[in-house]
């Protein structure tokens, strides 16, 4: 716990040292790290929710000689 207050301190003290314009663009890096998580999260979440059914079509009997290549 100690490191991450340490961290968050350190970068505190750079932000109050940057321009208006130059934290605007953290803001917006920030921002877009977090719009990358969120989409690798429903990326995922839409594949799992997709097995059940993908499932029915790879696994048949009709398409085993397939699984083979």
């Amino acid at each position: 716990m100690q490191a991450n207050s340490m961290l968050e301190q350190r970068l505190l003290e750079k932000l109050r040292q940057l321009p208006p314009e130059q934290i605007l663009l953290v803001e917006d890096f920030i921002d877009s790290l977090e719009k990358q998580k969120a989409d690798s999260s429903l990326t995922l979440a839409a594949a799992k929710l997709s097995e059940p059914v993908l499932l029915k079509i790879w696994d048949n009997p009709e398409d085993a000689e397939y699984d083979t290549l």
